[in-house]
């Protein structure tokens, strides 16, 4: 692996702190200490949930990904474009329901969808880069 991957993936597990200490804040909103409304439990939940999932899986492309057959911007997309949806998502869902009881999210909403289109094009991207790496070794 690649340093720089290396200290990414270093990173990336200093970024799971963060994702635990949101996991706390999520138990004080399911015990009723900080006040939210349906809404924003469950965007918050969700939020949670994506960034704990994209982090790890952040980490398991960086494992793999120097096997791909790809360079320039597209090993930089498969490298890089999973830990950037975990940044958008999460926020995307936090973001877009703050304030007193909103009744829908609000316009941060877009970097949810921002997210899904970084996720969605690193995961194309690794995974043809990493057929392609397979079958070139074979």
């Amino acid at each position: 692996m690649p340093a720089d991957d290396v200290i990414l993936v270093g990173i990336l597990l200093l970024a799971l702190v963060t994702v635990e200490s949101g996991g706390y804040f999520l138990t004080r909103v399911v015990r009723g200490s900080v006040s939210a409304n349906r809404l924003q439990a469950n965007f918050f939940r969700a939020g949670h949930a994506h960034a704990a999932v994209l982090l790890v899986l952040s980490i398991a492309i960086l494992s793999v990904i120097s096997h791909a057959a790809l360079d320039g911007f597209w090993l930089w997309l498969a490298r890089v474009g999973v830990p950037i949806a975990a940044i958008l998502m999460p926020a995307g869902f936090f973001l877009s329901v703050l304030g007193r009881d909103p009744e829908k999210p609000g316009r941060l909403i877009v970097l949810l969808w921002l997210g899904v289109v970084s996720l969605t094009a690193a995961l194309v991207t690794a995974g043809v880069g990493l057929i392609a790496g397979g079958v070139a070794a074979l």
